[in-house]
């Protein structure tokens, strides 16, 4: 029981992955541009884990017919859709602000970038 709950639920196995890579590019790296590229895979992790629990055996379409069996909810992969579109805004808008960064200071260092400020 307990070794076919772990060689059957992979996904999970992935998004704790992903989340962990993210989370420790994130906190650990220097660079902006690392730091968001971070974010993003952090944000994958949460997508894949949203997408993982909407899974139903055996669902089918949500479309009403006659002698279907269990549907599966469209919301969850709607809801993934506008995370993702939100996401690539973010993406974009983060990424014009290290730009930004970089054409004041010469340097995306987040060290340096705090004692340029703190001088």
């Amino acid at each position: 029981m307990t070794l076919d709950l772990l060689t059957t639920h992979y996904n999970y196995y992935a998004v704790v992955l992903l989340l962990g890579i993210g989370l420790y590019t994130v906190i650990e790296s220097r660079n902006l541009v690392k730091k968001v590229i971070g974010m993003n895979v952090f944000q994958t992790g949460i997508f894949l884990f949203f997408i993982t629990l909407a899974y139903r055996a055996g669902g089918n379409p949500p479309v009403v017919t006659e002698g279907a069996g269990p549907y599966v909810s469209p919301l969850p992969h709607v809801l993934i859709l506008t995370a993702i579109v939100v996401g690539v805004s973010l993406t974009a808008v983060a990424l014009a602000l290290v730009v930004r960064v970089y054409s004041e200071y010469g340097t995306l260092d987040e060290h340096t970038l705090e004692e340029l400020y703190h001088d």
